[in-house]
């Protein structure tokens, strides 16, 4: 055998399995299709936030948390409605959902910091919610940011493989493109695929995939750690569930080209059980990279409360429509609505003194103070009189950014950027007059409003995220600023199902030898543990959680 343990992608679910096995003195082969500077995958191009519960960091601001708190809001969030008949596709899910939660609430933060992860006093409050309190969201600030950001979660894993591979209980097979499962009767002993030509290309940045030759592995395990399909438009457009409205006919990749999905697809045709693939999570606030990595290259911006929300029609968005609340109810609004259907974009405004302390951007690159552990910068950055420079320099570079003195220019300037002028200026003007004669007194009726005082009394927010309540039109605050916003693809929800072990199911509900998945492939746990909905920082979450647990696993059957 080539290996103990063979695991398909270099990213972080597989990173963290491996360190797991080389702990118990087992053998690994990590195999991906990309070269080495692409170690680490997706996490390592994130934000990097890490959903944790009842945490000193949250204490400290005044959070009571708790992992009851926790579980209601993960379940509210998820829906789950797939329990009953015959291979119900949520039976593991929901498993898997308990078990992240108990750890989120446990010894992860722990864990993590002995494996040299490091947190900023940073604690976010992500995906707000629905407005119910049995629904989706979180109740609580969670998304705690370490330091390094994606980087500061990615690298120490990988260079634990680094430090491994020298000792030669880690072996690399990078430009080794996986076509298939070796299978022995309900036994996977290995993989076989295409050998890619060398390519040099910066981390990201889209390789070629010139064939050279073909290759064998073989091993007592192997692991699909592969990641999704957020690169693959194609992928994306097939899976798109008719609940969420009609797919986008333009839409920008927040994550490189070789996230293919090509994986999943090549189990599932090697009789491995798949669920849920119609749950998938794209971003409704994309906006494109005035410098990209990979094509269509798209970053996230992570809203604070206060922005007005438009849809293409000019048109406020109604609750849970609001900056930072509900991800998937949103782009179901902007997708489902029969009048807007035909349009791919939605329209935040906003003034200088929003976007200095609410616009923060999705991405290691995008934030140099905290990815590179600085804390002077961060606090200048994110406390200054100015936006952080990454965001002053997507306003002042980015395709998608209007600034203006009045409320006039900026409707004409945004009529520029689209292909049909949909914007009419009296109605923008009467909606954010209506909005701004909410702000007069320290309580509103409106929903956003309230949403923006209960963010302020969360010293967190009050102190790095929320801008002090004002007038929109109000020329103190300005100037103004129009943003067009993209639909950004990002993660798959769904993949295949998993036992708490970690081991891949065949269709018809029975084990597979020697076959074990993790992170997003599986979709971050018994192919669905977030269900519908996310709660944020639990992607990362979920590839260290399945990475763990199934690296652990191996190495005890072994």
């Amino acid at each position: 055998m080539d290996a103990d343990v063979i695991i398909v992608g270099g990213g972080l679910a597989g990173l963290v399995a491996s360190n797991e096995l080389v702990r118990a003195g087992k053998r690994v082969a990590i195999v991906d299709q990309e070269n080495s500077a692409n170690l680490g995958g997706q996490a390592f191009w994130s934000f990097g936030g890490i959903f944790l519960v009842n945490t000193p960091m949250q204490r400290r601001y005044g959070v009571k948390d708790s992992f009851d708190l926790a579980w209601q809001d993960w379940q509210g969030s998820a829906g789950w409605d797939r329990l009953t008949g015959e291979l119900p596709e949520d039976e593991w899910a929901r498993k898997w959902g308990r078990a992240y939660v108990e750890f989120a609430a446990g010894e992860k933060r722990s864990w993590l910091r002995e494996q040299g992860v490091k947190f900023t006093p940073l604690v976010g409050w992500a995906e707000r919610g629905d407005g119910k309190a049995g629904g989706h969201g979180n109740s609580v600030p969670r998304f705690h940011v370490p330091w390094g950001t994606g980087t500061g979660i990615s690298e120490p894993f990988a260079d634990k493989a680094r430090e491994a591979a020298e000792s030669n209980l880690v072996t690399f097979y990078f430009r080794h493109q996986v076509d298939g499962l070796i299978m022995d009767g309900n036994t996977v002993t290995g993989v076989h695929g295409t050998r890619l030509a060398p390519d040099p290309a910066k981390r990201g940045v889209t390789s070629n995939r010139e064939k050279v030759g073909e290759f064998q592995l073989t091993a007592q395990a192997v692991v699909i750690a592969s990641g999704g399909i957020g690169g693959n438009h194609e992928q994306v457009r097939k899976w798109w569930p008719e609940r969420l409205g009609t797919p986008p006919k333009t839409m920008i990749t927040g994550v490189p080209k070789h996230v293919d999905g090509r994986m999943l697809d090549i189990a599932d045709d090697a009789g491995v059980r798949l669920v849920n693939r119609d749950r998938m999570w794209h971003y409704t606030e994309g906006v494109q990279n005035w410098n990209p990595i990979w094509p269509s290259h798209g970053i996230r911006i992570l809203p604070g409360p206060s922005s007005m929300w438009f849809d293409a029609l000019g048109r406020r968005l109604p609750s849970p429509g609001l900056p930072g609340y509900d991800t998937v109810g949103t782009l179901t609004m902007l997708r489902a609505t029969p009048d807007i259907q035909e349009y791919d974009h939605s329209w935040f405004i906003l003034t200088q003194d929003i976007i200095k302390k609410e616009f923060a951007l999705s991405g290691s690159e995008q934030n140099p103070d905290i990815t590179n552990h600085d804390l002077k910068l961060m606090l200048q950055s994110r406390l200054g009189r100015s936006a952080p420079p990454p965001v002053e320099a997507f306003k002042k570079h980015g395709a998608d950014f209007v600034v203006a003195d009045n409320l006039r220019d900026l409707v004409a300037g945004m009529n520029k950027i689209t292909d049909v002028a949909t914007l009419d200026y009296e109605d923008i003007e009467r909606q954010i007059v209506q909005r701004d004669a909410e702000m007069t007194n320290p309580y509103s009726k409106d929903t956003q409003v309230m949403g923006i005082h209960n963010a302020r009394r969360y010293p967190g927010d009050k102190l790095f995220r929320v801008a002090k309540p004002h007038k929109i039109l109000d020329p103190a605050h300005g100037p103004l600023i129009a943003v067009k916003l993209h639909i950004i693809t990002r993660k798959t929800l769904g993949g295949i199902q998993t036992d708490l072990n970690g081991r891949a199911f065949a269709k018809d509900g029975s084990p597979i030898h020697g076959l074990y998945a993790a992170g997003e492939a599986a979709g971050f746990g018994g192919g669905g543990v977030h269900g519908y909905n996310a709660l944020e920082g639990t992607f990362l979450g979920g590839c260290i959680f399945t990475g763990r647990t199934v690296g652990r696993s191996i190495a005890r059957q072994l």
